[in-house]
């Protein structure tokens, strides 16, 4: 280790310039999701570049056609993070059209809302293959080519379901949405990896943490759910467009320099209750 990384930077940086992106090449796994798109859209009108990637590249391309009509700067390309193939593909390709990846924001999730006695120990196996495996493949492949060049910014989107258990009341009637084991498992399991990559890439400059959020709200949520979910918050309502962008932007940029290893909840006081 060099005398550089021991000693902080003397120089008095801007803190708008902090939370700058410009120049950044990001990539966004499930790009053009729910929480995707809100994540997509604040990178890059932080002024990064932002690859929407998912299995379906038709529905990442129109997303990203939208962003770029916006003014910002944005590309799609069709990742299936259970082939190994894939992943390396799409390292390949960024590497060479790009030169680099400075922002990896794991984003994708395979969940299919059952109740434990309808979730079967296949259901299990298939989302452990995009939520476990799919992660570690994108974390080792994506994190190695940060580490290359010394530098870069791992971000991995877990939930609160990792930190606490579902409260299957505010689910009542509506079956269709409640959470299936499957999930807080991978999302706990996600912050641990969190910690271990964290560990092992600090010393390459790259950093790795983890991302929180609460239920966000869409307009095909039943009423009552919404309502349900709301009360079980200190802030009395579920995220908004806007709620995530902040801490994606955050945790991308060089305003969290000196943060690794941490798991940020943005839940509006879910887990605090």
């Amino acid at each position: 280790m060099n005398v550089r990384t021991l000693q902080p930077s003397g120089i008095d940086v801007p803190v708008r310039e902090l939370f700058s992106l410009e120049g950044r090449v990001a990539l966004v796994t499930g790009g053009a999701g729910r929480y995707g798109r809100q994540i997509s859209i604040a990178l890059a009108q932080a002024g990064a570049t932002v690859i929407v990637a998912s299995r379906c590249q038709e529905k990442c391309e129109a997303f990203a056609s939208k962003v770029r009509e916006a003014g910002w700067k944005a590309e799609a390309r069709a990742l299936d993070l259970t082939s190994e193939e894939s992943v390396n593909q799409v390292a390949t390709a960024i590497k060479a059209r790009s030169g680099k990846i400075d922002i990896l924001f794991n984003n994708a999730v395979a969940v299919r809302a059952e109740p434990m006695e309808e979730h079967s120990v296949e259901e299990w196996a298939l989302a452990m293959e995009c939520n476990s495996m799919g992660l570690y493949r994108a974390c080792r492949v994506f994190g190695e080519l940060m580490a290359s060049r010394g530098t870069g910014s791992i971000i991995n989107v877990a939930s609160i379901y990792g930190v606490v258990s579902p409260e299957f009341g505010i689910y009542d009637g509506h079956i269709e949405m409640t959470n299936p084991p499957s999930y807080g498992f991978a999302k706990a399991g996600m912050l641990q990896l969190t910690r271990y990559l964290a560990v092992y890439f600090g010393k390459f400059g790259v950093r790795v943490n983890s991302l929180s959020p609460g239920g966000l709200c869409s307009p095909d949520m039943p009423m009552q759910f919404v309502e349900n979910y709301s009360k079980r918050t200190s802030l009395g309502r579920m995220a908004g467009p806007n709620d995530l962008k902040g801490a994606a932007v955050f945790l991308a940029s060089d305003a969290s320099a000196y943060v690794t290893g941490h798991n940020l909840l943005v839940d509006g006081g879910y887990t605090a209750l």
